[in-house]
């Protein structure tokens, strides 16, 4: 994508002439101003240009500036607005009245001309039209002439902004599906009305035998090949066959190193395309699908016979390859596109790619006792999850990058030299296991670094209901050697492996690891680094996304000020009436 959605930027007035409306018109296009130079400074798109805002062309005093100014923002591709104001306005003949796209206020909390009535009755007229808008407002009245953002508002600004980007960014894009459905894996069973009434995203779909149509007929980048295949070879550790003898099959492994290079470049060219080739006769190939994400279903109907997909999703999934750093592709293992559209979510809120995992077990301490020995203590002393795919994820997921001496996964433009060779360094490839994977190929292993802050997200579909989403903000933990490869060994040693203990509350789910474990919906999960549950929070509510269960504490919460007339007292319940009375944003 370059043509990347644009913050509106709406600068209201007191439509009052004679003396009153002149005296506030510098003030409230410099509130407009200074709300745009905090974004064009602070938030980047995913290829790390600057976010872009458009300010209207005027103040907005009544309908006529509203209408022209919405006429501006269609044309200059706005897909989210903030309107800001420092004095009293007309409520309802300013708004924005666009329903597709996420809206939010700031009233500036000063005492002259407070902003504060506006914003109250210009969100009363929201919540009676049904239009959902946030609310911003400082805690601390200031004087009229004070040109700073306190911090507290400054936060509201860029978690609103970052959110509606990401809804935005979303609109008019693709979830490809490579495949099928895998194992009969419910996230893997793809749903248009998901994609299209609550992310404005359309769904496209090919065959997995597109993908050996295009290695037997070499419709790829045969220079772009060469290329990918001596740096994988280069930089890929070649780990220990864990297989038993029979299983081996070693004379064949150039052919599978080959093959999944091949695979690599042709999941992507059907992501996002290709003009190479075209130059090689293949217009429509050339053209890709449009995705800002996909799934690949791999098991069984491609691994059975071919070497698998855990090097193309790891690679694809990484922020840097042979052609140096650059954003992640969203590929999800076994093309559970649920567990893609939480790996997108998070993506487009972090700008940084994401761990895509099987919430596979609950380790008791009592259980790590038995089975290896060993008391667990600190973060895990309590227990932890095991969340290790079956094969494939992220290199940035072994957290080998470092950032101001601690474990991170960085934004790709920030990535180092030695950051990208620490991840490699920390990462062994593995031929994979043939019960599993009887076509072979090979799988990606690694321990994810300890102490990472992370957040574990999952979107899932309940009949009657829709879609829900859970969030789970923890902390990475490490286990000694000896003990990591006694667990290890109990389900594979060639699959990436994180172990993620989440951030009890004493309360519902999160009294303790065991329920978190026990209320997770399903088999996998997307993971980010970073506690970024509210915004996550915040971006449901803008998709009409009830959340069925988080650890975010609760003054950092933020969602429509509509959503406080569907009560104050149970703000679980609240969500869940708003979320169903509104309907999806595109429904």
């Amino acid at each position: 994508m370059t043509n990347y959605p644009r913050i509106g930027i709406r600068p209201i007035i007191d439509g009052r002439r004679r003396g009153v409306r002149e005296s506030l018109e510098d003030q409230t296009m410099d509130m407009a101003r200074r709300v745009a130079a905090l974004y064009e400074s602070e938030l980047r798109y995913p290829d790390g240009t600057p976010v872009q805002c458009v300010i209207a062309d005027t103040t907005i005093g009544g309908v006529a500036e509203a209408q022209a100014t919405a006429t501006k923002f269609r044309r200059e591709n706005v897909g989210l607005t903030l309107s800001v104001t420092p004095c009293w306005c007309y409520g309802t003949e300013t708004i924005d009245m666009d329903r597709t796209m996420p809206h939010a206020i700031w009233g500036f909390n000063g005492s002259e001309r407070p902003g504060a009535v506006y914003l109250a009755a210009a969100l009363a007229g929201h919540a009676q039209l049904g239009i959902p808008a946030f609310g911003i407002y400082g805690e601390d009245v200031q004087d009229a002439d004070d040109d700073s953002i306190p911090d507290a508002v400054r936060q509201r600004l860029l978690d609103y902004a970052t959110c509606g980007l990401a809804v935005a960014q979303m609109k008019g894009t693709a979830y490809l599906a490579i495949g099928s459905v895998c194992m009969g894996i419910a996230g893997s069973v793809v749903s248009d009305s998901f994609w299209g009434k609550y992310l404005g995203m359309r769904n496209e779909y090919v065959d997995m035998s597109e993908v050996s149509r295009r290695v037997d007929n070499e419709i790829y980048d045969k220079d772009e090949y060469a290329k990918a295949y001596a740096w994988i070879r280069d930089n890929f550790t070649q780990g220990e066959d864990f297989n038993p003898e029979q299983n081996q099959f070693p004379e064949r492994h150039e052919e599978w190193w080959q093959y999944v290079t091949k695979m690599t470049l042709i999941g992507r060219d059907l992501m996002v395309g290709n003009p190479k080739l075209a130059e090689a006769g293949w217009g429509e190939e050339a053209m890709g699908h449009g995705a800002l994400a996909a799934g690949f279903q791999g098991q069984r109907q491609w691994t059975d016979g071919k070497p698998n997909g855990d090097v193309m999703e790891t690679v694809l999934n990484t922020q840097f390859d042979w052609n140096g750093t650059r954003a992640p592709y969203i590929l999800a293992t076994e093309n559970d596109a649920l567990n893609g559209a939480s790996m997108l979510f998070n993506h487009l809120l972090t700008n940084r790619a994401q761990i895509f995992s099987d919430v596979r077990t609950y380790w008791s301490p009592d259980a790590v006792k038995r089975v290896t020995g060993h008391t667990l203590e600190g973060k895990a002393a309590n227990g932890f999850l095991d969340l290790r795919n079956s094969g494939s994820t992220t290199l940035d997921g072994t957290f080998a990058a470092q950032e101001d001496g601690k474990p991170t996964i960085k934004q790709w433009w920030d990535l180092t030299a030695v950051d990208c060779q620490a991840q490699l360094d920390a990462t062994t490839f593995h031929p994979a296991n043939v019960e599993y994977f009887p076509g072979g190929g090979f799988s990606t292993h690694f321990r994810s670094a300890g102490e990472v802050p992370v957040t574990m997200t999952r979107i899932n579909l309940v009949d009657g209901l829709g879609p829900v989403i859970q969030i789970a903000e923890g902390w990475t933990v490490e286990l000694p050697d000896e003990v990591a490869t006694t667990i290890e060994d109990r389900t594979d040693r060639a699959w990436p492996t994180t172990w993620f203990v989440p951030n009890l509350t004493g309360e519902g789910v999160f009294r303790n690891v065991y329920e978190v474990m026990n209320a997770w919906g399903a088999n996998h999960g997307a993971i980010s680094y970073g506690h970024i549950g509210a915004r996550l929070i915040t971006l449901a509510s803008m998709l009409r996304i009830p959340v069925n269960m988080h650890n975010v504490p609760s003054e950092q919460v933020f969602r429509p000020k509509n959503w406080l007339g569907f009560g104050t007292a149970d703000a679980e319940g609240a969500d869940y009436r708003a979320c169903a009375q509104f309907g999806p944003l595109y429904g």
